[in-house]
């Protein structure tokens, strides 16, 4: 059987070039990630498949490749692909679940560390050989929300319950698994009003999808439910916050600091250059790294590419598919 002609977004081909170089069974037309460029390259190299990073692809990319065709993201997070327009010409779209969930609460739980014990400022200021010791604070015992249980949001509480001795609340709108995430996660306690989850929590740290419903969850209102003194993290996609709201909160003290590694746009630009957060000192920004380890990054690649196998050969069952109306 000849190769797989696959078209891959250059930024997610550099993070696994190896994995994808190795892989014998495709042939890879690296792009770049606008719409316009990787239609171009669909077309250039007759791509069967398009392995594809986080940005939003609105229409030409639908009509480009061929009918029974897949994208697969290189990823689990999947709001930059329309699902209606894919199944409607005829393509298969899959993510890649189970492979990143690990980094990013490694990642979450090295933000929230990084917030209490202070070290961003402590490293700035031995580098510009200032002694400015202080008293900071412990991760045990404090209060931990979780907004969003799934894999990732579950990797978080049971690593701060376990770990840190946290005392974790768990938020979701799926109340059945409220038995599993008490025996086997750490959630000591369930909920699924936001208000009961963030009233007394220290922390807060967001693991929702970047739904409709989820859109600007984080703005002044919602902020105005938290604990004095609270601390707020995103690993999980910018729109949940209202950045204005964000800056406005963290000058004012209504939210103690926060912890960023997702923006509404990215590379990150201010809404309003009035009310950039680089500019605040109780913020703490990483430039949406969260999932981007080596090995995470190979294991994605591999399970992107495995879609693409199992999509060629006609197994659609072996598929993590995001449009299950394709099946028939």
């Amino acid at each position: 059987m000849p190769p797989i002609p696959v078209v891959i977004t250059e930024p997610e081909y550099r993070k696994a070039q190896d994995a994808f170089d190795s892989s014998t069974d495709v042939t890879v037309t690296v792009v770049a990630p606008d719409e316009d460029a990787v239609v171009k390259g669909i077309e250039a190299s007759q791509a069967w498949a398009a392995i594809l990073g986080v940005e939003h692809y609105a229409e030409a990319l639908y009509s480009a490749l061929p009918r029974g065709g897949i994208i697969a993201r290189f990823g689990v997070g999947h709001d930059g692909i329309d699902k209606r327009k894919a199944s409607d010409s005829g393509l298969f779209v899959t993510n890649t679940p189970g492979v990143l969930e690990g980094a990013v609460a490694e990642h979450t739980l090295a933000l929230m560390l990084g917030l209490v014990k202070g070290i961003s400022d402590f490293s700035a200021s031995v580098a510009e050989k200032r002694w400015c010791p202080k008293q900071t604070s412990e991760l045990r015992g404090k209060r931990l929300a979780v907004l969003g249980c799934g894999a990732i949001g579950r990797q978080v509480a049971r690593t701060a319950a376990y770990g840190f001795g946290m005392d974790v609340v768990g938020l979701d709108v799926v109340r059945e698994a409220e038995d599993e995430l008490r025996a086997n996660w750490g959630v000591a306690r369930f909920t699924t009003d936001f208000a009961d989850a963030v009233a007394e929590a220290n922390i807060i740290s967001l693991h929702v999808p970047a739904t409709a419903e989820n859109h600007h969850l984080i703005r002044m209102e919602t902020i105005s439910l938290f604990a004095p003194g609270a601390m707020l993290i995103n690993t999980a996609r910018g729109a949940i916050i209202d950045e204005i709201s964000l800056y406005d909160a963290l000058r004012n003290g209504a939210l103690a600091a926060a912890a960023l590694d997702v923006f509404e746009s990215e590379p990150y630009t201010p809404r309003t250059p009035e009310k950039d957060l680089r500019e605040l000192p109780n913020v703490l920004l990483t430039p949406h790294v969260s999932s981007a380890t080596r090995e995470a990054c190979n294991r994605v690649a591999e399970a992107a590419l495995r879609n693409v196998r199992e999509a060629r050969a006609g197994n659609v069952t072996a598929l993590d598919l995001l449009n299950s109306d394709m099946i028939s």
